[in-house]
């Protein structure tokens, strides 16, 4: 087995709740399935294995397990979208390919416990009626690719993968591609056109929901790492009891990367709701850096709106609202949706009053112009289009209306594409405008407009205006 060099200092934090990352940079710990048999690995397969496939599913219907991918969907439901009597073989995808900037936790999953993910994946394979499955691992991990690799022989060398698992009569069989390194592939429809062959130009959803139509046009359900690292939990506790974690509708632990400007930057695994965003950045995280304060922060990876830390938000608990400051406010699905982003992926990117918002918006736009699949027209001309807006912002070339043009293009873009790329690309774009403009206007000037002008860029101007 692949040798892990692990952190030193890295004791969780007395907040957390770890049942994920229990094993990550533990003392002692390796990802051998020796070591994971011995702290009682493959017992919920086992037990899983002796129940009814859909009581399975029943169970992880019960927990209210939201995927931790960036939607926040419920499994379960998910799982039952698969047609009632589809005659099809059935698959199931692990997306490891984890490209949104500002989110780092799966890699640890794959480095240092692939064996939870494993056998998350095989209970999941079991309660869907898949007996073929992929990890789908961005090229940028190879380590993690031969590590999952290992483990998975391990695994069916020891009748935990392969033909009759553990006497139970199902058959499975899990294989790792390798993407080619492309934040497209994230997306669960651009993922399966990758696994096939091809370039990952997302599908059009409906007819394409994969449940119903994905790989080789079969049922096919794809779930992120840490979702189905969860999925062996939800055994273990049963439904109800895995439910009582976290709160009403966001049940459960997530891992949140922690980025940016904090002192404690790091990976941390809380119940979800149980802990605010003053205590995440403030407690765990020990606050800004000597002599900064928090000014903004971006709560769900890159694509999330950004939000300002001075804000005040009203947020409806139940049937009373209340009014919350930033600091208050739950790290959950639904309140961070209330206030007007989105918890995502649980990249938590952390700016203080040192930063200039041109600078992190042009670092932002600069990722998704290179990233665009460029299928859709919108997408492919808007995301390099207000990447060279902010060029021009940044190098202090901008007027006043090249901030109007990259609001408008921003709108345009989102909400006409074939996938979330669009809105990926437009939020941060929008909400900045909105959150910081006289900040941004501060850097433009009328007298810019005499500089020499990029009749390309001018076409395009003129064809927005017309629009």
């Amino acid at each position: 087995m692949a040798k892990v060099t692990y952190l030193e200092d890295k004791e969780p934090h007395p907040r957390e709740r770890r049942l994920i990352f229990k094993n990550v940079d533990r003392k002692g710990w390796n990802p051998s399935l020796k070591k994971y048999l011995s702290d009682g690995g493959y017992k919920e397969l086992k037990a899983a294995l002796k129940m009814e496939p859909g009581a399975v599913t029943e169970e992880v219907k019960k927990s209210g397990l939201r995927g931790r991918g960036g939607a926040g969907f419920p499994t379960g439901v998910k799982w039952g979208f698969i047609p009632p009597k589809n005659e099809k073989p059935v698959y199931l995808i692990s997306n490891a390919d984890e490209s949104e900037p500002g989110t780092f936790k799966d890699r640890y999953i794959l480095h240092q416990d692939p064996h939870q993910m494993l056998e998350g994946m095989a209970i999941s394979c079991y309660a869907v009626g898949a007996h073929l499955a992929y990890v789908y691992i961005r090229e940028e991990f190879p380590e993690a690719a031969r590590i999952v690799e290992e483990a998975i022989a391990e695994a069916r060398k020891n009748g935990f993968l392969g033909k009759n698992i553990q006497g139970s009569g199902f058959d499975l069989e899990i294989y790792v591609h390798r993407g080619a390194g492309a934040y497209i592939c994230g997306e669960e429809t651009g993922l399966i056109e990758s696994l096939e062959g091809k370039r990952p130009y997302p599908r059009i959803k409906p007819p394409y929901f994969p449940a119903a139509m994905g790989l080789y046009m079969c049922p096919t359900i794809v779930n992120n790492v840490e979702t189905l690292c969860h999925v062996k939990h939800v055994i273990a506790m049963g439904g109800e009891k895995y439910a009582a974690i976290g709160t009403p509708r966001n049940t459960g632990t997530r891992i949140l990367c922690v980025s940016g400007d904090v002192r404690k930057p790091g990976y941390y695994e809380i119940e979800v709701g149980k802990m605010t965003m003053g205590e995440l950045l403030n407690d765990v995280c020990g606050g800004p850096r000597k002599g900064r304060k928090f000014k903004a922060v971006i709560p769900g990876g890159s694509s999330a709106k950004i939000m300002r830390c001075h804000d005040s938000y009203k947020i409806k608990q139940g049937d009373k609202e209340t009014e919350m400051t930033f600091y208050d406010l739950p790290l959950d699905f639904d309140t961070i949706a209330q206030a007007g982003s989105m918890a995502g992926s649980g990249g938590v990117i952390v700016m203080d009053d040192s930063r200039k918002m041109s600078w992190v918006l042009n670092n932002i736009n600069q990722f998704y112009a290179h990233e665009s699949c460029g299928q859709c027209t919108p997408c492919r001309e808007g995301s390099t289009w207000m990447r060279k807006i902010t060029d021009r912002l940044v190098a202090g070339t901008a007027t006043p209306a090249d901030l109007e043009t990259l609001e408008s293009v921003a709108y345009q873009i989102d909400g006409r594409t074939i996938c979330a790329f669009g809105e990926a690309c437009a939020w941060p774009v929008e909400s900045m405008i909105a959150m910081f403009r006289d900040e941004l206007l501060a850097e433009t000037s009328e007298k810019n407009a005499d500089l020499p002008s990029n009749p390309e860029e001018e076409a395009q101007r003129r064809y927005l205006q017309e629009a």
